[in-house]
């Protein structure tokens, strides 16, 4: 009976810690966080990067929350002109060695990781369990920095991508799925072959090449180094209208 009472009474906190991480957050908002829903540095990655191939996962419902993200109104990847240069140059190198980049996200709209914040904090909601973080309670999701407060893809310049072979017309095994959460998918994992960890370090090495630096949790995701917003996060959401509304106003 002890036993149960401390499990409640520590799950009880965990969850009023995480509702005031979030409550902490969105004050911090009024204060230290730039905003803006200005699309007039942004291009689409499928013109900037012709050869790229997009899955946008936060489009569709297969996703660590199960339902097509808030934000993502059509399937397309945005991304500021700066990142596109860096990022062609990196599709140019890798298509001389016989790949193809596989886009999963680009630019996120804020109101994408408020929703997963929201997601989060419904410990019942664990339909993707078993696909995404099976080793893992939902409780410590939030606590330990899965879902974070604030997401660099909300800059635009960060990046979601991996391999995908032209020569077997397959995406390549990186011995770990996309947005997998755990130490496999930490770049640096050994538990792989050595053929997996091999590919994982090619995507690295060319993305460090060209500006791109990686995040120690996931192999699959890069940030330009000299990213032209460091402190702002963009608002507008992922559709057609929110370049043409620049392009518009720019007549």
């Amino acid at each position: 009976m002890k036993n149960a009472i401390q499990l409640m009474f520590f799950f009880t906190n965990l969850k009023e810690n995480v509702a005031a991480r979030t409550a902490a957050w969105f004050a911090e908002q009024e204060a230290d966080i730039v905003f803006s829903d200005d699309a007039s540095d942004f291009v689409l990655l499928s013109e900037a990067v012709p050869d790229a191939i997009l899955e946008i996962r936060y489009y569709s419902t297969y996703n660590f929350v199960g339902d097509r993200i808030d934000g993502y109104e059509e399937p397309l990847a945005m991304l500021t002109s700066e990142a596109a240069a860096a990022l062609r140059e990196v599709s140019d190198e890798l298509m001389g060695k016989g790949y193809r980049l596989k886009i999963f996200d680009a630019y996120r709209p804020q109101m994408a990781v408020t929703h997963f914040m929201n997601w989060a904090l419904d410990t019942e909601d664990t339909r993707m369990k078993e696909y995404f973080y099976p080793d893992l309670d939902k409780d410590v999701l939030f606590p330990q920095g899965y879902i974070a407060e604030h997401s660099g893809h909300s800059r635009g310049s960060t990046f979601d991508l991996t391999l995908f072979d032209m020569n077997t017309e397959r995406e390549v095994d990186m011995g770990g799925t996309f947005d997998f959460f755990g130490e496999l998918s930490h770049p640096d994992y050994t538990g792989i072959t050595e053929e997996q960890y091999a590919m994982r370090m090619l995507l690295r090495e060319v993305m460090m090449k060209h500006g791109f630096r990686p995040l120690a949790e996931e192999w699959w995701h890069f940030t330009l180094d000299n990213e032209p917003y460091p402190d702002t996060y963009f608002t507008f959401p992922i559709n057609s209208d929110s370049l043409l509304g620049q392009l518009d106003n720019a007549a």
